[in-house]
């Protein structure tokens, strides 16, 4: 069995209104393929537990191991704070929220604000994906208002093709109409059994006040998109498909 086969027979929509099928979320006691393994790769710590927590949080539910990748320490984000004094606080939140999800946190080696696109960094993140062997990553969606959100996005997806698309792609939003744009889902989880304890994780995030910004955004956008997948709240996706071959330069 191939892995894109195999992970139909896991549960992963191919096509279709649902992220992940019933069987990827069945409990712990039933069977389950041993190549369940998603990561979150976002710009900045509180990026994966903003947007994608609550479909991290039923993965481990199903026995999936899930990583929290974080490109950056968000050491641009306190004011008042020098980078070494924010990325301290920061990472300790991230590590804090991972704990609450019951994920693993990883953090690279980019500089929040200052994120790079060359040959160096390319090589950085397909060697990290290529050596956590995931069966799924979820990232930003490229067309962002937030470079870094835009730079997390093409590095992962150049590590996408060069990695002979050996796993899938989907694109998450954060702030739609703000930061994410042209933003029309493919494919949806259904959160509301675990919408509390993702927004505990959230709110991990002290420094960078979360509880107002899930009041202004991240609530209503979960609403909404609960409101178009008929339950209460729920966190959507597009899933990036190859298109066509490649030719790759160096």
């Amino acid at each position: 069995m191939n892995r894109r086969d195999m992970l139909k027979t896991a549960g992963l929509a191919v096509a279709g209104a649902t992220l992940l099928g019933a069987e990827a979320f069945a409990s712990e006691n039933k069977k389950q393929s041993k190549y369940r393994k998603a990561l979150v790769i976002g710009a900045h710590p509180d990026d994966p537990e903003g947007n994608v927590g609550g479909t991290m949080l039923r993965l481990r539910q199903a026995g999936w191991e899930v990583v929290s990748v974080y490109l950056t320490r968000g050491e641009g984000g306190i004011k008042g704070k020098n980078n070494d004094e924010a990325a301290a606080i920061r990472s300790q939140e991230a590590i804090n929220a991972c704990k609450i999800l019951d994920a693993r946190p990883v953090f690279m080696t980019q500089i929040d604000g200052n994120t790079e696109i060359n040959k160096a960094r390319y090589a950085e993140m397909r060697e990290l994906i290529a050596n956590e062997n995931p069966d799924i990553v979820f990232t930003h969606w490229p067309i962002d208002g937030h470079p870094d959100h835009r730079v997390c996005s093409i590095l992962v997806f150049d590590a996408w093709r060069r990695l002979n698309y050996n796993f899938e792609l989907f694109y998450f939003e954060t702030m739609n109409g703000t930061q994410t744009q042209y933003f029309q889902p493919t494919d949806y989880v259904d959160i509301s059994a675990v919408a509390d304890q993702k927004h505990e994780a959230y709110y991990c995030h002290e420094s960078q006040n979360t509880r107002k910004s899930y009041k202004g955004w991240h609530c209503h956008s979960e609403k909404f998109r609960g409101l178009e997948f008929r339950c209460d709240r729920a966190e959507a996706f597009i899933h990036m498909r190859r298109n066509g071959s490649d030719i790759f330069e160096e």
